[in-house]
């Protein structure tokens, strides 16, 4: 099979640079470290490397050719563990790349190594060729297809501001100036949302009828319990802290981000922010590190909701596994700081009643479970064409039939893609149609806007 080598070869530079770069400045930081081995050190920058490219491919789910073959070519010569792959149909069926996505969710370990070298002023601009050179890489991954999916495009948006905002943005103050300046205080919350306005986005949200019925619930209870609290009756307190059952893409997250808001106005929490995590956000390798984990991913999301996603996973680990102890941190701080965050556990139904079995202090901490529902096949054509029209894309009746069709087709088991499947069929459906018209002399409007059935097409295996 004949290749691009453009394509092949797009990641060599980026990557190379990226690893070179990034190499000097770490092993200067090393210098003064006993029994540490250069060639060790630019291993390492490599393996960061291929985390970078392997979670941006992985960022849409797709895992094109395009995209592995260019893996492939820039890692092969680096990595013996690559190179053993031979074409993209071997990575994808060895499954090397799934799940890589979640390595973008928070900086590394190496680049936070570089940012508080260069926040001591141990160092010149360490930090800043790291990001530079990773928005490099990331970058030409996102190239490689001819349509950049609307996942990708975000994931590279999260990205670089999550890397932007962990940059060093001044010379570190003198003894002197420490005591002296006040630290900066926050940017100031906006003003909280109307709880009308968020009641009508909620009930905007596809399907989850049942999961709507328990969000307003539980928000008549707190404007009860408040009133009650005004009137200097005694309330009956109860923990607030939730788990939501369910396959992935029903709208845990976005439910969940929506009920912070809501408490918010509701007075619960101060700030109303969401912050998501799982278990390689709160597990570490060694003795210790996994509380310091834990109590630094809570400390962000106080004054809002932690969402702390596939929480079964923490209880799954074998006896040298540190999962037991961040769930034991992990109920502690909630207990410290009951009136100061709401923690949602997310996952599969039999998968979470084990976590919550996993822990004495977990079931009465988390009384309330909310159960998502697969949507169904009508429910996901309204996702998908609620993705048209975001997009100023519209279907034809073929259009509609073959992608109702398409859904009551797919195996309603565990795992089933639900909203991200309408998601990622609508991307896939644009990028036929534009094969499918590039070739015309001169289409139309309605023709540009218009997806037909041939538009509509199962999505490539991964």
């Amino acid at each position: 099979m004949e290749r691009t080598a453009v394509i092949d070869h797009a990641l060599t530079e980026p990557v190379d640079e990226f690893i070179t770069e990034v190499t000097a400045h770490v092993q200067r930081l090393s210098e003064s470290l006993r029994g540490v081995k250069s060639e060790e050190l630019g291993n390492d920058v490599t393996l960061e490397a291929y985390n970078l490219v392997a979670a941006f491919i992985d960022a849409d789910g797709r895992h094109s050719d395009d995209e592995v073959w260019a893996l492939l070519t820039t890692f092969g010569p680096k990595i013996d563990t690559v190179a053993k792959y031979g074409t993209p149909a071997d990575v994808r069926n060895a499954g090397i790349l799934a799940g890589k996505r979640t390595w973008l969710d928070r900086p590394t370990v190496l680049f936070d190594i570089l940012v508080k070298s260069d926040a001591n002023a141990r160092s010149s601009g360490a930090s800043r060729v790291y990001v530079d050179r990773a928005m490099a890489v990331a970058h030409t991954v996102c190239s490689l297809d001819a349509y950049p999916a609307e996942d990708e495009l975000r994931a590279l948006e999260h990205y670089r501001s999550m890397l932007y905002d962990a940059l060093p943005t001044a010379k570190p103050a003198t003894a002197t100036e420490a005591h002296a300046e006040k630290p900066p205080e926050e940017a100031p919350l906006p003003p909280a949302r109307p709880l009308p306005e968020l009641m009508a986005e909620l009930d905007a949200l596809v399907g989850l009828a049942e999961v709507k019925a328990e969000v307003k619930m539980v928000t008549d209870l707190i404007q009860v319990q408040n009133l009650r609290k005004e009137r200097g009756l005694p309330v009956v307190e109860g923990s607030r802290h939730l788990v939501f059952t369910g396959n992935p893409g029903t709208g845990k997250t976005t439910v969940a981000r929506l009920l912070a808001q809501i408490y918010r106005t509701l007075g619960v929490v101060a700030k109303g922010h969401l912050v998501e995590t799982d278990r390689a956000g709160l597990v570490a390798g060694f003795v210790g590190q996994t509380a310091l984990k834990v109590s630094e991913v809570f400390g962000r999301a106080l004054g809002g909701f932690l969402l702390v996603d596939e929480a079964y996973a923490l209880a799954r680990g074998g006896d040298r596994d540190f999962g037991q102890e961040a769930i034991d941190t992990l109920v502690k701080l909630v207990e410290d700081h009951r009136e100061e965050i709401v923690v949602v556990a997310a996952g599969y139904p039999d998968e979470m009643a084990e976590f919550i079995d996993s822990n004495p202090g977990l079931r009465s901490r988390f009384p309330k479970t909310i159960a998502f529902p697969d949507y169904s096949n009508e429910e996901l054509l309204e996702i998908f064409e609620s993705q048209c029209n975001k997009a100023s894309y519209t279907c034809d009746a073929a259009a509609r039939a073959r992608t109702l069709t398409f859904f009551a087709a797919q195996a309603r088991d565990k795992g089933f893609g639900n909203g991200r499947l309408a998601r990622n069929l609508f991307e896939a459906a644009v990028g036929r149609q534009a094969t499918r018209i590039v070739a015309m002399p001169n289409p139309s409007n309605d023709t540009l806007v218009t997806l037909a059935a041939d538009d509509i097409a199962p999505l490539p295996a991964v």
